[in-house]
């Protein structure tokens, strides 16, 4: 019985996978055999891809390299239907049955190319013996849909590259707004589902995205800093004092648990003397 099942679990996946090889075929609309190609040689490599002369040689890659080079100089791919396409897959799901989506910022260095336009400074890490660095490149911001556990295998639903003029807010929300969009045209959310997930790394304004995604069935939750400092609320002014009144109180530091204020026991009643601290820079946790 278990064999059955495995079998016709592999049977529904490879359909899957050549309803996509279609849709993704007929996304190309100039030298799309050719396109077709070197992307089936390009996921087939043995290793790195250094040149493309070098991929025209791999067995997927049936027409000579100067066909290859008149592709990436001609071939031209609709990214809107590709979009569309990848949409429409199967996705994975959370132990609840939500959907997960992660949004972080993917660096292409471009160290080399000073012709290059639109170059950027990229924050990377782990180069020239463990020192965070600047370097010269491209930055995408990706999307992808999350499996639950541990694995290395994610679902990539939509990448833009960030110019240097953009505001990175409201990019990502209008990234996120039109993958959320998609996702619940091609039936993966409907009325009554749990809020669609929608995870952040530290870096990201998640107040400022909760705002301009409200109207969105999605949960936004921000990694925090761990130097982050809040501002607490003013103490109560006492009577007769003079001078301007002060707008916060003491800082709430994450790495300093010296000032972190006792939680209430949630079987008090009595209101609390304060207001909860207020945010200086996001939050850790926001709902969209």
């Amino acid at each position: 019985m278990d064999s059955l099942l495995e079998h016709a679990a592999d049977v529904e996946s490879l359909a899957v996978l050549s309803r996509f090889r279609l849709d993704f075929h007929a996304c190309l609309t100039a030298r799309g055999d050719e396109l077709f190609e070197l992307a089936d040689a390009v996921l087939c490599a043995d290793g790195p891809v250094r040149t493309l002369a070098g991929l025209s040689l791999a067995p997927e890659h049936r027409r000579g390299h100067g066909a290859l080079y008149d592709a990436v100089n001609h071939g031209r791919l609709v990214i809107g239907r590709l979009r569309w396409s990848l949409a429409a897959l199967p996705l994975p799901r959370a132990a609840d049955g939500r959907l997960m989506l992660a949004v972080d910022v993917s660096n292409w260095l471009r160290p080399g190319a000073a012709t290059s336009p639109e170059r950027l400074f990229c924050h990377v890490y782990g180069r020239g013996k463990g020192q965070a660095q600047m370097i010269p490149g491209w930055p995408y911001s990706v999307i992808a849909a999350l499996e639950p556990g541990r694995a290395s295998w994610t679902a990539v639903l939509d990448a833009i590259r960030l110019g240097p003029d953009d505001d990175e807010a409201e990019v990502t929300a209008g990234q996120v707004r039109d993958v959320v969009t998609r996702l619940v045209a091609a039936g993966h959310w409907r009325e009554g589902d749990p809020p669609v997930l929608v995870v952040f790394d530290a870096g990201y304004d998640v107040t400022r995205l909760a705002y301009l995604l409200a109207d969105l069935p999605a949960e936004l939750p921000g990694r925090l800093r761990s130097d982050r400092v809040m501002l607490l609320p003013a103490p109560p002014r006492p009577p007769g004092a003079k001078g301007r009144p002060r707008k916060h109180g003491g800082e709430l530091a994450l790495a300093g648990p010296g000032t972190w204020r006792p939680r209430r026991s949630p079987r008090a009643r009595s209101p609390p003397a304060t207001a909860p601290p207020k945010r200086r820079h996001g939050t850790g946790c926001t709902r969209g």
